[in-house]
């Protein structure tokens, strides 16, 4: 039986995985506490999550009938299960899943639903008497850049050049980008993103019609963002805290376990760009002949490149005879978390996702950034590298974003070099956020002021 005090919440995260995992990671946060979780998810997709369903009693997932999009593959239900390019259509396949969710709703009646890019949804949770609730995946630093209503405000004659600064108020008043970071900012500004809604207009509308808005982080790190906003749009913005990853109870797999082994500790360079960033063949030998400068042993984990089918069709000439044993390209699904763990691993390159950049800050491995040309991945980077500086950015092209073998290869070394000043410095930043993030009870704190603000949104 609940506890007077237990609230029943609704979740419907984007359809990708990148959003489903965090926002289940959340529920099981959440189930802990003794709050009740109803979780709707795509049908098929399910099955892949329940096994990080630590509170099955508490938290049960609803599966959607995904409905079907011309232009998408048969069956397709998630982000994963497309090229980047059909990521809109996915979204139009969610925005058809409305009378789905208005039904669940109806039947279910919790107190609260947790959504991201559903723009529709607060106007039905509102005629239901249900609390809507905007949970974003990105961090507050990154809304307040690219949507704050002075942002939004101007959208139509914004340049690029007006998207290197921030708006005005902005928590860092220093905070610049790249001529090619803005380019694509203001690119994105003109996306359509599912049902012939622009982009930022559908997280603008979520953000201006929500009850509330809510992030992952903690007031320590985040909290002068989290004010901006709340400033601007005149309502409750909640930190969730940091919402790390329960500990895996799986072992990393022996082959993994084995080779890491053979290396010293602290000497190698695990290298990841997530699942959707596909690099071009010329970046692709770039990247690897910069590992590969650096003398140190690597794993990088990458999609082949565009146009290849497998990674050892796109190798540059040579490359697996020089590295052999001290080398590995791997293209699959890896257990990150436990690779992030292994006392092997020194350094993390990483395309600077909220859920990678959260994994290399929990373990002792110095940041490599290489962010993928995507808003939230470029603001994390800045924020990471100039504002925590607890990494070190690769050094990219002003106007074409390219980055060399050279840059890819000092910033590596900048990070496992004792002597380097700026790598000193990276270290000792780096271990101070870390022992933040795992000091006793900071995320326990985090999450309990948490839902005692989610209770008085309901009252």
């Amino acid at each position: 039986m609940d506890s007077p005090s237990s609230l029943h919440i609704a979740m419907f995260p984007w359809f990708a995985m990148g959003h489903l995992t965090p926002y289940l990671h959340l529920s099981n946060k959440l189930a802990k506490r003794g709050h009740k979780i109803s979780f709707f998810i795509p049908k098929k997709t399910q099955t892949k999550l329940e096994q990080f369903n630590l509170y099955p009693n508490l938290i049960t997932f609803f599966p959607l009938n995904v409905p079907h999009v011309d232009g998408l593959p048969l069956g397709a239900e998630t982000t994963s299960d497309v090229s980047f390019s059909l990521g809109p259509l996915i979204m139009t396949a969610m925005d058809q899943t409305q009378n789905q969710i208005e039904l669940l709703l109806t039947q279910l009646n919790p107190q609260i639903i947790f959504f991201d890019f559903t723009f529709w949804l607060p106007k039905i949770s509102q005629s239901l008497g249900i609390k809507s609730f905007l949970y974003l995946i990105v961090n507050p630093a990154t809304t307040s850049y690219t949507t704050s209503p002075l942002r939004m405000c101007e959208a139509e004659k914004l340049t690029e050049v007006d998207l290197m600064k921030p708006p005005k108020g902005y928590p860092i008043s220093s905070f610049n980008l790249q001529f090619h970071e803005a380019k694509h900012l203001a690119s994105k500004r003109k996306l359509e993103f599912g049902s012939g809604v622009l982009f930022y207009d559908r997280i603008f509308h979520g953000l201006s019609f929500a009850d509330a808005i809510g992030f992952k982080g903690c007031r320590e790190i985040e909290g002068s963002y989290v004010d901006y906003l709340q400033e601007q749009f005149g309502k409750p913005v909640l930190l969730s805290g940091p919402v790390l990853p329960e500990q895996p109870k799986t072992f990393l797999d022996e082959k993994w376990g084995s080779w890491l082994g053979g290396f010293k500790d602290g000497s190698l360079v695990y290298c990841a760009l997530g699942s959707e960033w596909i690099l071009k063949q010329d970046q692709f030998h770039e990247l690897l002949l910069g590992l590969e400068l650096t003398g140190f042993p690597f794993l990088a984990i990458v999609k082949p490149p565009i146009g290849f089918e497998t990674i050892e069709d796109a190798l540059p000439e040579g490359f697996k005879e020089r590295v052999k044993e001290k080398g590995i390209v791997h293209s699959g699904w890896i257990q990150q978390q436990l690779i992030l763990e292994h006392s092997s691993v020194g350094c993390f390159v990483t395309h600077c996702g909220a859920g990678s950049l959260t994994e290399g800050l929990m373990n002792s491995c110095q940041m490599v950034l290489l962010p993928h040309l995507d808003s939230d991945h470029i603001i994390n980077a800045k924020i990471m590298g100039r504002h925590l500086k607890v990494g070190v950015e690769v050094k990219k092209g002003e106007e074409d974003g390219l980055f060399t073998k050279e840059s890819v290869c000092e910033a590596v070394k900048i990070v496992m070099d004792d002597e380097n000043e700026v790598g000193r410095e990276v270290r000792i930043n780096h271990a101070k956020v870390r022992s933040l993030l795992l000091s006793h009870g900071l995320e326990s704190a985090c999450v309990d002021t948490f839902c005692e603000k989610l209770q008085e949104l309901v009252r």
